[in-house]
């Protein structure tokens, strides 16, 4: 065990002791000493964790949002989080998105070196969501839902004949071709003066996805080229309108490949650019092969997305071995730009990306997803009695999105979807204005409430409250006073203790923190050492510990 965490245990030794001060559970013979970095009066306080009343609140549990390259460095943040927290969560890192390419080749092999380390040191992952509408793998679900191949045939389009021609009845847009009658012994051609636009061969229908082929011979009293455009696209070559030689007193088979350009609806084939020479042309013959790909039929696209869903399940849960107990099942699936006749807000709908309710219905996509992930959990040793599963979403804050949301999982679960509790990601702001500050509370205890009376496990997430002062701007971390983080400590505490008070203890399922340490943001429980880069515990490590703790 030495070996694996040198890392994580040399940043500790080296100076950035300031993670904690109490064991560092990893081995079993190393402990983080106290660090003078640590700035009074906070240097005495265990870990986080420890300040929670288990037996009181058994379901309790304090999580932390970490990135997976950052945790499986095993370094500074991974050791904070480790010994400060029961959990933790990895945002989209664990997503179809990240880790299936778009040919469905997948590659756990980050996922399997922090589950094998999790493991091994006795610690919980949060599971990322299963399905969402970010974060897919999009590209393997557009190969996957792509048009069929088909066997086509050729099809003759249009033959115009000059050689038995008397007149020329086409179109010419510069300069009038004529027939030349006996041009090349006893057959007639058409004639195209120099400097012309003429269309040799015109009017039949364009199909939009089909390649064409323009076949035809072609003579010139001197050396010559002549440009061409089919079904207004022009035939290039490099970037270029391309240019095509035909030799003097030589007939020339010239066979041009094409294809329309996109909004075409009348098929023709114009020749232009002749300087130098008349140029004569027997017989043109056009024909096109269709598109040889078919759309897939409803049912072909739902049993392909079928197919990837229980592909992706399958190839998570067999890595997991039953280790992650606890996913978010669909993430942010409310849209509130769009409502339904009864009031409530849809889910959301894509016409660009390949989204799983889109294919597998809106009523029927949480229960497949529930049952083939519980399936695949079981068949890899998964215990089917801790298994949980989260329904995530944000802006519940609002009354109506909240509604929405219980709408739908109302819904699911009438349906048989396996929906355990609700992961309410919040997006928090204390204030110095007064009313706003009392909007902003008013409005977390309608939303707590909410969710406990949906008597599902309720989790919050994204756990960071920023700063605005009196006049409504953002306070950043490195301009915060320490009055002003003292206020913001203690804003922390009283969301804790609220959601300790209104939850009822046995559908508490945790707070995760969305950072452990300050960005530009005041956000984090410590923050950085300017001169060091240290991790100074703040205000706010020390209301964790004290609203924990139930002071």
């Amino acid at each position: 065990m030495k070996k694996i965490y040198r890392n994580g245990l040399f940043m500790l030794a080296a100076g950035a002791l300031t993670v904690s001060c109490a064991k560092y559970d990893i081995t079993d013979d190393f402990y983080a000493s106290p660090d003078p970095s640590f700035s009074e009066p906070y240097k005495d306080y265990a870990p986080i964790k420890e300040y929670i009343d288990r037996a009181k609140y058994a379901n309790m549990s304090l999580g932390a949002t970490l990135k997976v390259a950052e945790f499986n460095k095993q370094e500074l943040a991974h050791a904070a989080a480790v010994t400060n927290f029961d959990n933790i969560a990895f945002g989209t890192s664990l997503m179809s998105g990240t880790i299936i390419n778009e040919k469905g080749v997948m590659n756990f092999l980050d996922m399997k070196d922090l589950l094998d380390h999790v493991e091994e040191i006795g610690g919980e992952v949060f599971g990322s969501p299963l399905v969402a509408n970010e974060n897919q793998a999009d590209g393997w679900l557009k190969t996957l839902t792509s048009p069929i191949e088909i066997k086509v045939s050729t099809i003759e389009d249009k033959t115009v004949d000059y050689t038995t021609m008397t007149e020329f009845t086409g179109t010419s847009k510069k300069n009038t071709a004529t027939i030349k009658e006996k041009y090349d012994g006893n057959d007639n051609a058409l004639s195209i003066p120099k400097n012309s636009q003429v269309y040799i061969v015109e009017d039949f229908d364009v199909d939009p996805l089909g390649t064409y082929t323009v076949t035809f011979y072609a003579k010139a009293d001197k050396d010559v080229s002549a440009r061409f455009t089919f079904a207004d696209n022009k035939i290039m070559e490099k970037g270029d309108h391309k240019k095509f030689d035909i030799k003097a007193g030589k007939w020339v088979k010239l066979v041009i490949e094409a294809k329309p350009a996109e909004n075409a609806t009348n098929g023709y084939m114009m020749l232009e650019g002749n300087k130098n020479s008349i140029i004569y042309i027997k017989k043109v013959m056009v024909a096109h092969t269709p598109d040889n790909h078919r759309p897939q039929t409803e049912q072909e696209k739902k049993d392909t997305i079928n197919y990837a869903l229980n592909a992706w399940c399958d190839g998570l849960m067999k890595i997991n071995e039953g280790r992650i107990k606890s996913f978010d099942l669909i993430d942010e699936p409310i849209d509130t730009k769009a409502t339904l006749e009864n009031g409530n807000y849809d889910i959301k709908h894509s016409e660009s990306s390949i989204f799983w309710q889109d294919i597998l219905g809106s009523e029927n996509y949480a229960p497949a997803v529930a049952r083939i992930a519980s399936e695949a959990y079981q068949k890899y040793g998964g215990d089917a009695s801790k298994l949980r599963f989260f329904i995530s979403e944000s802006g519940l804050d609002e009354q109506k999105k909240f509604e929405s949301l219980r709408y739908w999982i109302n819904l699911w679960d009438s349906k048989g979807a396996k929906i355990d509790g609700i992961n309410a990601k919040l997006n928090l702001t204390y204030s110095e204005d007064g009313s706003k500050q009392a909007a902003n509370e008013a409005s977390l205890n309608t939303l707590l409430d909410n969710l406990a009376s949906t008597g599902k496990l309720v989790r919050i997430s994204n756990f960071d409250i920023k700063y605005q002062d009196a006049g409504g701007a953002n306070v950043s971390a490195k301009d915060i006073t320490v009055e002003q983080r003292e206020r913001l400590a203690n804003y922390y505490g009283e969301v804790i203790k609220l959601y300790m008070s209104k939850i009822p203890q046995d559908k508490q399922a945790g707070i995760c923190k969305g950072n452990m340490v300050d960005n530009s943001d005041p956000v984090g429980m410590w923050s950085i050492d300017s001169a060091t880069r240290d991790w100074i515990r703040n205000a706010t490590y020390k209301a964790f510990c004290d609203a924990l703790s139930g002071k």
